[in-house]
């Protein structure tokens, strides 16, 4: 497992590496980010970098959240607010879509 911060080597004597956002910052931002390999041989032989582009991805639903009044006298108006809406998997809530779905039963 490694934690991985910009232009920071990390050296290994094994062919894979986890990994793992660090706990205490962000996690890698959302788009195409950029890893690099470079590998050494017994005889200390240096290659070129290889690279690999992995799109880090918001897959996470966002969470709907709906505060409004419990009563409303008939005829009058009243506020729907959707502003506690969020996405844990972050991303920002950049529209909302209103229903009425009808009475309830």
């Amino acid at each position: 497992m490694a934690i991985f911060i910009q232009g920071t080597a990390i050296t290994t004597t094994t062919p894979t590496i986890s990994v793992d956002p660090p706990a205490s910052t962000a996690p890698l931002p959302i788009g195409k980010q950029i890893f690099q390999l470079v590998v050494v041989d017994d005889s200390g032989n240096v290659s070129q970098p290889a690279t690999v582009t992995v799109t880090i991805a918001d897959q996470t639903a966002p969470t709907a959240v709906i505060n409004a009044p419990q009563v409303v006298a008939s005829g009058a108006s009243f506020t729907l607010d959707g502003s506690k809406s969020f996405d844990l998997g972050g991303g920002k809530v950049v529209k909302y879509i209103w229903t009425y779905v009808g009475p309830s039963t």
